[in-house]
């Protein structure tokens, strides 16, 4: 399968040299994601749980772009400006996840907003 770049107004514009998601050999990379509204291209949410939704939203509408689901998703990386907002991120995360969660690192980092608590990225396969 040739490299397909995956692009949608659904979710946020790239704000730098990168693609939403690509596609090859039945893996679809999604790049990291933010809370921020694809309409506006403001940040959604000063509190973990709607920044998580909005977030997990957007990895949702680039992922169904591609014809696949988050049920197809394989792999998360989640994240998180603080490690404190760990158990609130989870109550939101499952609800999108709710069986058979892709495998999954959370990490504490430095995110490209000042208030943004939340950045996911994912790996999907088409089976």
């Amino acid at each position: 399968m040739p490299r397909r770049v995956i692009k949608t107004a659904s979710a946020p514009q790239p704000i730098g040299p990168y693609s939403q998601a690509i596609e090859t050999d039945g893996f679809l990379f999604v790049s990291g994601q933010g809370s921020i509204d694809p309409k506006s291209g403001q940040l959604i949410g000063t509190d973990i749980e709607t920044q998580t939704r909005q977030t997990l939203d957007n990895v949702k509408s680039i992922v169904e772009t591609s014809g696949l689901s988050l049920r197809e998703v394989v792999r998360a990386v989640v994240y998180l400006k603080d490690m404190s907002d760990f158990k609130k991120m989870n109550e939101v995360y499952q609800t999108f996840f709710p069986e058979a969660p892709p495998a999954r690192t959370t990490i504490q980092a430095a995110l490209p907003l000042p208030s943004m608590r939340i950045e996911i990225e994912v790996i999907a396969h088409r089976a």
